[in-house]
């Protein structure tokens, strides 16, 4: 189990940069005013350079995306609930999602900004967790309906 978190986590690294990266792509394409937006301006200044400041949060998307793939394996406790994994999965992502934020800049540094980013992390993520419920709902209904089939050919 130790060696699938730490697989998991070295391939969720370079994933977690991507990830990063595509997000202040989007974020320059809508806000940007044709400038790129590698980075919150309060981190650039917090880190004293541009460069200095996107290494910064680089390091950090590569952290965030070994998080997420290391907990992936959650997913994969039989033994466990669908409860129990998933109240595991969120409290591990929270651990490592709003810790980063924070020191990103992605949030703002006061009480109502890291409510109201958590709050939105709890959204997305409950919308995220039912989207993909839904389709793992849908595929087990399909299996069942073929393995039905199937047992009434035989």
């Amino acid at each position: 189990m130790k060696k699938k978190i730490w697989l998991r986590g070295l391939l969720g690294f370079p994933l977690g940069i991507a990830v990063g990266h595509v997000i202040s792509l989007i974020i320059s394409l809508g806000w940007g005013e044709g400038a790129f937006l590698p980075c919150a301006p309060e981190l650039i200044h917090w880190m004293g350079s541009e460069a200095g400041a996107v290494a910064f949060q680089t390091a950090l998307c590569g952290l965030l995306g070994a998080v997420c793939g290391g907990a992936s394996v959650i997913w994969e406790m039989e033994s466990w609930s669908i409860v129990k994994q998933t109240g595991i999965y969120f409290a591990v992502l929270s651990a490592g999602m709003l810790p980063i934020a924070y020191l990103t800049h992605w949030m703002e540094h006061t009480a109502a900004g890291i409510l109201s980013y958590f709050l939105i992390f709890l959204l997305i993520f409950a919308g995220m967790w039912l989207l993909q419920y839904g389709i793992w709902r849908g595929k087990i209904k399909k299996l069942n309906h073929c393995l039905e089939h199937r047992a009434k050919d035989e």
